[in-house]
């Protein structure tokens, strides 16, 4: 009998030991998977997909205010890189909207790339996505706030540099009336307009090309851009003009780079670098054109061994209609937007221009773009893992080219 009870005791024992002994397994396989999904976080379903049709900037930041999705707006802007936010302003917003949960709606202005003065001006909203996640939308409202400025100081502008060639091209046409009867100043006139008409047609095509950099929609902020195929683009047209005047155009470009931002507008900032290099050069002078990597950095720059740029005008071949040569301006039928525009294509992509010159020498602009860096995505296996950036530093151009930019 007694043995018969402890058989029974130890049966008894043997099942709860063994019953607490699966209680705790279970709960070690609870623990677990409630630490794994803090440790990897996933994306609520379907705001993947709505971040990726965004043309506003859209960022999804996990616990740790790690970044787990971007829009390419995002990208494009420069506010994410190596998947954390880059500007410590954005990142105090997520800080109090995790800890307070109450939305922010604000206006601040921040740079627009890691180098030069240009700014953006984003209307930025930050809520809770959830329980866990915050998401950030930024909109770009920097050309909103230009806009009045812009107009105001382009009219001025025009007006100015077209009373000249209009006024000529009214007194040409009197004095075509007037020797109507002799042949010889009809054709001499004739010619003078024929000048006259096309400078007139060169500036507006500027202009309209200037008008179009301060659009809003300037850029498309989500194509990827071959930086060596815009600079062998850029060289193609300059190969006409470089050959009349017997300038040689020595290209080195083989990066492989890629920014955001629009190819036609690109070709067109480098193409001005380059003509103003020839058209600043001697007869028989040569142009560099160059590309690199440096870094997370695109760099293109155009050399000339032309006239060269005095110190004190160094800050001012930007501005629009500025010259530094008046009568080499006239010969070349320069405008003095070709720097201008030079200038504001960079800003538009998030980077900056520098030059560099030596009277009687010879001058250096060079154009200088962020990377595109490849887009965050989420990885799907067992809905546990988080995308990890794969930060591609697309490779960056260095464009050496010494070029006059715009002087005329």
């Amino acid at each position: 009998m007694d043995s018969t009870w402890v058989v029974l005791t130890a049966l008894a024992f043997g099942i709860f030991l063994g019953a607490a002994f699966m209680i705790v397994l279970h709960m070690a396989e609870r623990r677990g998977s409630s630490a794994a999904r803090v440790a990897a976080p996933t994306i609520p379903d379907g705001v993947d997909h709505v971040l990726e049709v965004l043309e506003s900037a859209g960022v999804v930041l996990d616990p740790s205010n790690n970044v787990l999705k971007a829009s390419p707006g995002a990208l494009a802007m420069g506010l994410v890189r190596q998947q954390a936010l880059v500007h410590p302003e954005l990142l105090a917003f997520v800080v109090s909207v995790r800890r307070g949960g109450e939305p922010v709606d604000t206006e601040l202005s921040l740079p627009r790339g890691p180098f030069g003065d240009s700014l953006l001006r984003l209307r930025v909203r930050v809520a809770r996505l959830g329980t866990r996640f915050v998401l950030l939308l930024a909109e770009d409202r920097t050309e909103a706030h230009r806009l009045d400025e812009v107009r105001r100081d382009f009219v001025a502008n025009i007006s100015h540099e077209l009373k000249t060639p209009i006024s000529s091209v009214s007194l040409l046409a009197e004095a075509l009336d007037q020797a109507a009867d002799e042949p010889e100043q009809v054709r001499r006139f004739a010619g003078r307009l024929s000048v006259e008409a096309t400078r007139l047609a060169h500036i507006t095509n500027e202009v309209i090309e200037l008008s179009r950099l301060q659009a809003r929609d300037a850029v498309r902020p989500d194509v990827l851009v071959d930086v060596d195929d815009a600079v062998a683009t850029a060289v193609d047209q300059n190969r006409v003009i470089a050959t009349a005047k017997r300038v040689d155009i020595a290209v080195r470009a083989s990066t492989g780079a890629q920014v955001y931002g629009d190819r036609a507008l690109m070709v067109v900032a480098v193409h001005n670098l380059i003509s103003n290099a020839i058209a600043y050069s001697n007869e028989g002078g040569r142009v560099g054109v160059g590309a690199k990597v440096n870094g997370d950095l695109v760099e293109i720059a155009v050399t000339d061994q032309g006239i060269g740029i005095a110190e004190d005008e160094l800050d001012r071949v930007f501005e629009r209609f500025y010259r530094v040569d008046q009568a080499r301006a006239r010969n070349t039928g320069g405008s003095g937007l070709g720097l201008s525009i030079v200038k504001h294509t960079v800003q538009n992509h998030g980077g900056d221009v520098r030059v560099w010159s030596q009277p009687g020498r010879g001058s250096t602009f060079m154009i200088r773009l962020p990377v595109a860096e490849a887009a965050i995505e989420a990885d799907s296996a067992d809905d546990t893992d988080i995308a990890a950036t794969d930060v591609a530093p697309a490779t960056t151009a260095t464009l050496a080219v010494k070029n006059r930019g715009d002087r005329t």
